[in-house]
């Protein structure tokens, strides 16, 4: 934790909030939560450490939401430095600034942080990431805790809504192209749909600092996610479907700080009828 200089608090509830990431799939839903916040996306480089200072020290918010992430897991392997700058560094330059300013951090970290040897992780389970995306992640959790006092690291699993690329969406254009859609079924998560993660997420300014697990309730794997999406998913092992990053075998995310959401399946038969799927 950071020690020396007394920060001036600012008040939860005051304006405005900051959201960064605010184009993305999260974020999208963010704004609907957060409508009276100031709203920066892909416009808005978050790696750019004097830019992020003089923007938060301007508007002096009381909440910063960092929706902002480098997701490409298969990406990550290939671009390694830029999502540890994304991933990593540039929360760690957010919680900096937060800690100057009394600001509250709400950052988004993930299920990837474990690497899948237990069937379910809790907050204080110690991370050990097997892919690059993980590593960055968690490079920003501790660069967070590092340099700040009063944030939430929310983290979450297996995200799915509108006004982004998702598992769900994928496996709608896969099944109209494709006679049979081949899903891993020995990869087990909690899908988690981004509008009740962001309803949560206004739930949780007041708790505690330190690190939350929120996700949709219910267990499943890929393919049992896939059969409750589309009827031609047919099951197929890691092994048959090789790919540069590895994946972890468990990835559910248990809480001993707040209850599951809704359970995912009613989620996603929200989703699949609001919009039209």
């Amino acid at each position: 934790m950071v020690q020396g200089q007394r920060m001036v608090v600012a008040p939860v509830k005051a304006s405005p909030v900051v959201i960064f990431g605010a184009s993305g799939m999260l974020g999208h839903a963010l704004r609907q939560v957060f409508p009276r916040a100031v709203f920066k996306g892909r416009e808005f480089d978050i790696t750019d450490a004097a830019r992020m200072r003089a923007f938060l020290i301007e508007h002096k918010p009381a909440v910063v939401i960092n929706a902002a992430a480098y997701t490409d897991v298969e990406g990550c392997e290939e671009n390694r430095d830029q999502a540890f700058d994304v991933n990593g560094r540039a929360p760690g330059h957010i919680a900096a600034v937060c800690h100057e300013s009394g600001s509250l951090l709400v950052h988004y970290s993930t299920d990837y942080v474990f690497s899948g040897e237990k069937e379910e992780y809790f907050e204080s389970d110690r991370p050990d990431p097997i892919n690059v995306y993980g590593e960055s992640k968690l490079l920003g959790e501790r660069l967070i805790q590092e340099n700040h006092d009063r944030f939430l690291i929310i983290r979450t699993s297996w995200l799915f809504g509108p006004h982004g690329r998702n598992f769900v969406d994928t496996m709608l254009a896969l099944s109209r192209q494709m006679d049979e859609v081949r899903v891993v079924n020995d990869q087990f998560g909690r899908p988690t749909y981004t509008k009740d993660l962001a309803t949560a997420s206004a739930g949780l300014v007041d708790r505690e600092p330190g690190i939350y697990h929120v996700t949709n309730d219910g267990t499943c794997s890929w393919y049992e996610f896939a059969r409750a999406i589309i009827p031609n998913a047919v099951p197929c092992s890691s092994g048959q479907f090789p790919r540069k990053a590895k994946r972890p075998r468990y990835s559910v995310l248990g809480s001993t700080k707040t209850r599951p959401l809704r359970q995912w399946l009613e989620a996603l038969q929200e989703y699949l009828h609001e919009y039209g799927r």
